[in-house]
């Protein structure tokens, strides 16, 4: 099987206890951290279209919504049908104005330079082929518009490294697959955080897919990370 295909059977099957787990596992620390993400993304004062990549329940697409200028315009696109269902239920309680799509974060169907800014939530972790995915994003990101990602981290201090292992790989397998019933997707999902590539290497992965003046800055001890990247206007 695909990871694609098992990604998406995960993140469908636990998509109804997704947002209570996150956010009960994450001690709702990932709301300020979507929330700094938000103001480094919508630096602009004018609309600006912008596509969020992996959007899953929408938290983020909802956050981005909330924030742009009027006139904007905000898609989230997944490739799980359950998580994008969730998220509509949350974008129409919140009143914003979102497009949902079921969409490959590896063949996005958009045209070349179609999007001002391009997010991706704790979700870039789990493509398949990470460089193809940067290279799309890339790909539909506009002359001048930047990319920014979310994506959970493993600490570089021991003490905390060690402590973060400890509730990581054992503590929320074992809360998430009582809550959910499905202990194997808390299982991944740590696991996925581990073999994600270094900060090092994933900005050499950026710069690769094309983005320039790539940045990351790690929030909360390095738990989480934000890495920003910008398509030059050369690049037209």
């Amino acid at each position: 099987m695909a990871k694609k295909d098992g990604v998406r059977k995960l993140f469908d099957n636990i998509a109804s206890d997704y947002d209570r787990l996150n956010h009960i596992l994450s001690l709702n620390i990932d709301k300020g951290w979507r929330k700094k993400a938000v103001r480094e993304l919508i630096d602009e004062n004018r609309p600006l279209k912008v596509l969020d990549v992996a959007c899953g329940t929408g938290d983020f697409t909802v956050e981005i919504a909330r924030n742009v200028v009027e006139g904007s315009e905000v898609t989230g696109i997944d490739i799980s049908e359950g998580m994008l269902a969730v998220g509509m239920k949350k974008i129409k309680k919140a009143g914003v104005s979102v497009e949902l799509a079921v969409a490959d974060s590896e063949s996005l169907p958009y045209g070349i330079d179609t999007f001002d800014r391009i997010s991706v939530g704790f979700g870039v972790r789990n493509f398949e082929h990470l460089e193809l995915g940067l290279s799309e994003m890339f790909r539909v990101l506009a002359p001048g518009g930047k990319l920014v990602i979310l994506e959970l981290s493993v600490p570089s201090n021991a003490f905390i490294r060690w402590c973060y292992k400890l509730y990581f790989m054992k503590v929320l397998p074992a809360i998430g697959g009582f809550v959910s019933g499905d202990r194997g997707a808390y299982e991944y999902l740590p696991a996925s955080v581990l073999r994600f590539p270094a900060p090092s290497r994933f900005i050499e992965m950026m710069k690769n897919a094309g983005f320039a003046v790539v940045e990351h800055r790690p929030l909360t001890f390095g738990i989480c990370r934000m890495y920003t990247g910008k398509k030059s206007m050369s690049a037209l």
